[in-house]
């Protein structure tokens, strides 16, 4: 009996239960109802457009000067005299350094002296020749001592071109010893203080003397975007590359792609790219470390889109947009190439539409929104066309940000 009342109690409670809840839900207004008559959120938003966008290949890249080049002696001797300044700017062909010349210039005059020697047997060799040329025409003398006489001139011949040779080799030596700069660049530091005994042996050599003007940056670039490349830079076309810091921000130089490697490093997929800048202000230094843009192509009248617009989720890639009376829908799009703080629209959107570019942290479908000093009928300026790339968004506490 009492299980009977118990169970009867527990049934009655758990419906007055129920009933209490629908009463109290019936009350509350529909979810479409609470987002027709909610508060409508502050955003910040943006007219789509059309415009340029640049499709550029960013790659971090190494300063790499056209010549370095260690300055070497080519000749053994004591360095007599340095003459050029650690980091100077020199010539091709400005002194540098000084070799004891001495030994060699006392080795020319020693074979200047043969030669003069070897030169007066020669002379004495030739005027027997003749003579023995007329005895022997006479019968006068054997043809063997005529014969003889010939093959002693050529002796002489080759002992003088023996002598002259030696006699020029020192003169190189003497030039050897007055050490020019073979290119036009900067110089490092000293290696080799004046007083040091060099030999052609030695390895460390004098100084470096690495060209600064002009100078290249090589970058790699990916394998997927040669067939845009090839085809362009063998039919003649320049390709601009820009020069940034490390911290991408400040431009460094502006040049030209100048080669291709001729393969491709299978390890990463990449072929590298060789950029030649003038850099005349001395902004690129050997060995630096830049991040170099390369401009591909650049695609015209395109529609764009802030990229501070653009959201990723479940649907994909997708916008809010501004729906004639102020409540967002959320559109798919489909995003091609960004430029900055633009991006190539392929599909989902057309010019002259708006989308929230601030503020979507807290939206959702059919949410009523409002844009700070747009009118407030529809928050959208009557006879409003297409807005520019890059135009700031409405709103003055947005527009800041949607553009970056």
């Amino acid at each position: 009996m009492r299980l009977v009342i118990g169970l009867i109690v527990l049934i009655a409670v758990v419906a007055g239960a129920y009933l209490l809840l629908r009463w109290i839900y019936s009350g509350q207004p529909s979810t479409s109802a609470r987002n027709q008559f909610s508060a409508a959120q502050s955003v910040g938003a943006a007219t789509i457009g059309q415009g340029n966008i640049r499709v550029v290949v960013n790659a971090l890249g190494t300063v790499t000067p056209i010549a370095t080049v260690t300055v070497q002696t080519q000749i053994n001797g004591q360095l007599m005299d340095v003459e050029f300044t650690e980091g100077q700017l020199v010539k091709k062909g400005d002194f540098l350094a000084q070799v004891d010349p001495r030994p060699y210039q006392l080795l020319q005059a020693q074979y200047e002296g043969q030669l003069a020697h070897d030169q007066g047997l020669l002379a004495q060799a030739q005027v027997d020749l003749v003579r023995y040329q007329k005895l022997a025409e006479q019968n006068s003398i054997a043809r063997q001592q005529y014969e003889d006489q010939i093959y002693i001139v050529q002796q002489y011949q080759g002992t003088v071109k023996l002598d002259q040779a030696q006699i020029d080799q020192q003169k190189l030596n003497v030039i050897y010893c007055h050490i020019i700069s073979p290119v036009t660049g900067r110089v490092g530091l000293r290696l080799v203080d004046p007083g040091n005994y060099v030999q052609t042996t030695n390895s460390t050599g004098l100084a470096v003397v690495t060209q600064m003007q002009p100078i290249t940056v090589i970058f790699p670039i990916p394998e997927d975007d040669l067939p845009d490349i090839v085809p362009q830079l063998n039919a003649g076309a320049i390709f601009e590359v820009a020069a940034y810091d490390r911290a991408n921000v400040k431009l460094l130089a502006t040049g030209r792609v100048i080669a291709l490697d001729s393969q491709i490093d299978t390890t990463t997929g990449t072929v590298k790219v060789r950029a030649q800048f003038d850099n005349s202000d001395y902004a690129l230094f050997p060995n630096q470390f830049v991040n170099a843009q390369l401009l591909v192509k650049t695609l015209h009248d395109v529609v764009v889109v802030p990229t501070a617009a653009v959201q990723r989720g479940a649907p994909g890639t997708y916008v809010y947009v501004i729906n004639p009376d102020s409540t967002v829908s959320v559109r798919p799009i489909k995003i091609g190439p960004a430029d900055g703080p633009m991006a190539a629209v392929t599909s989902g959107l057309s010019a002259g539409e708006r989308v929230i570019v601030d503020g979507t942290d807290r939206l959702r479908d059919g949410a009523r929104v409002t844009v700070p000093g747009a009118p407030a009928a529809n928050n959208r300026p009557s006879g409003q066309g297409t807005r520019a790339p890059g135009a700031q968004p409405q709103g003055p506490e947005n527009s800041k940000k949607s553009a970056q």
